[in-house]
């Protein structure tokens, strides 16, 4: 039955349409449409997730689970719950618009462009659906190459240079994660997350607390740096300036966040408690750093990383306050955040595809002359900054609703983020559409917006307003995959608090 390996072919199907595109001539818009139709497949297999996904059901749904290497024990153990279904199904989502989005925008290497870009794919779906830890390794840092590649071939500026510093930055902390993983393994003799979880929660004479709290800090550290967590985020925004529209999409949040809920909320609860005063402290830092810095922006796609920044640190403050409503916002703000800042970004390369720049001094007037774009740009914006009925407003308000009882000062400075984001996002709405146009419009006659951008942008203006409005549709899944680590969370506390050496260390 498709069902029960509908894991394996959606994570490896992108590397079968790999190998073909590899294999394809470089003529035409073969290679752009056969990746079209892997992504399309792709998306359609994701779909089958939600469409056969059993609610009230414990634990994992569609694992398959094989035994792989026997020593050391590495088994192939994939499943999900509803914490990363949805991120798989927006992984896939993103791959289709992705391949619009990049159409005209890489038009050379397309080759090794589309090659990389669905190696991608597996690597990221492989990361929300592995359960072996050492799978899972596999795959994380699979995710690191096609994008570091792909940054230093198609990096306008300074491409190698952002690469290194992209490739180090996530590198170097995955080096200590993996000695954390096998630290695990040499005291549970299995890579699998769920008798690692079991041993770890049944068994706690096997583990001394001082270490413990070395390998969930190592974990934790790891992800922080994927997120970006705030000061982590020093490759940031070249990254998201240099790589290809189709890779910015998919460059920051997804992967540390869904990390730190899965892994360390997940194996660690009661360290996560300790860890939590001072990621509660960063996120708001991080939210209103990113908030004044984009304000100072007059680039708009350095304006956009810094924006990411902002956004992703709200769903570090909701994880870390670990209220129900504030897990559930902060994994809804992660999917919130793929979709409309994906949207955002490739609304910025459609501006930059035709008139060759970023910065927001050029222009002016503008939506005289697109209106069509200037309406996608404006219903983006009002997503990213949480009007209600659009998307954003629904993980805004979970997560400061969720931190505001156990953290009333913390939820109240990020508030300001609120009001910051609107002031950067409007102000930057009103230099490039509105008022006196400028020379480089009045001068150069480009198109609005066309078809194939259509079909990229129409369903995700969609999804936003029904995430907006139908958000129980989505939240039920999410309410039941984080309804577990809220209550471990809970039920850790007395443990952290009543345990000598871990008091110590907070």
């Amino acid at each position: 039955m498709l069902t029960d390996s509908i894991l394996t072919l959606t994570t490896f199907v992108p590397t079968a349409g790999a190998v073909v595109v590899a294999l394809l001539p470089r003529k035409g818009r073969v290679i752009q449409w056969w990746t079209l139709l892997v992504s399309l497949l792709t998306f359609g297999l994701t779909l089958h997730l939600p469409a056969h996904y059993v609610y009230g059901q414990q634990g994992f749904q569609f694992e398959e689970i094989h035994p792989w290497i026997a020593n050391p024990k590495i088994g192939y153990h994939l499943g999900i719950d509803g914490i990363s279904m949805w991120l798989v199904v927006l992984t896939g989502f993103l791959s289709v618009v992705g391949v619009l989005a990049s159409w005209n925008a890489v038009e050379k290497r397309t080759k090794e462009f589309y090659f990389l870009f669905l190696i991608q794919q597996t690597a990221m779906i492989g990361v929300f659906v592995a359960l072996d830890m050492f799978l899972y390794y596999g795959f994380w840092e699979l995710s690191l190459v096609p994008m570091a590649i792909l940054i230093a071939i198609f990096g306008p500026e300074r491409g190698p240079k952002t690469a290194l510093k992209f490739f180090s930055y996530t590198f170097i902390p995955s080096a200590l994660f993996l000695v954390a993983i096998l630290w695990l393994y040499a005291k549970t003799g299995t890579f699998d997350y769920v008798e690692i979880q079991r041993a770890l929660t049944t068994n706690t004479s096997l583990f001394a607390p001082q270490a413990l709290w070395w390998v969930a800090l190592a974990f934790l550290v790891a992800f922080a740096v994927k997120v970006p967590v705030f000061p982590l985020h020093g490759w940031l925004s070249d990254t998201i300036y240099e790589a290809p529209t189709a890779m910015a999409m998919v460059v920051a949040g997804k992967l540390g966040l869904y990390s730190i809920l899965r892994f360390v909320l997940g194996l660690f609860p009661a360290q996560a408690r300790i860890f939590a005063p001072l990621m509660i402290a960063l996120a708001v830092i991080g939210i209103l750093y990113g908030a004044c810095v984009a304000l100072a922006q007059t680039d708009v796609r350095r304006l956009v990383s810094y924006a990411m920044l902002s956004a992703l640190s709200f769903c570090t403050l909701g994880i870390f306050c670990f209220s129900l409503s504030g897990l559930n916002g902060a994994v809804y703000q992660i999917l919130n955040e793929g979709l409309t800042g994906s949207a955002f970004l490739i609304l910025v390369g459609f501006l930059h595809e035709r008139y060759g720049t970023y910065e927001m001094s050029r222009f002016g007037g503008l939506a005289a002359r697109l209106p069509n774009m200037a309406t996608f740009y404006v219903i983006t914006t009002l997503s990213l900054i949480g009007l209600p009925i659009l998307n954003g407003f629904v993980g805004e308000f979970l997560i400061l609703s969720g931190s505001f009882a156990p953290h009333r000062r913390w939820a109240a400075l990020a508030t300001i983020g609120v009001i910051l984001s609107a002031a950067y996002m409007l102000w930057m709405i009103q230099r490039i559409f509105y008022g006196p146009q400028s020379q480089l419009v009045t001068d150069h006659v480009a198109p609005d917006i066309i078809g194939r951008e259509y079909a990229a942008l129409v369903p995700m203006v969609l999804l936003m307003f029904a995430m907006g409005v139908a958000s129980p549709y989505w939240m039920r899944a999410i309410n039941e995959g984080v309804a577990g680590l809220a209550n471990a969370t809970a039920h850790s506390a007395t443990h952290t608090v009543t345990n000598p050496t871990l008091a110590e260390k907070r």
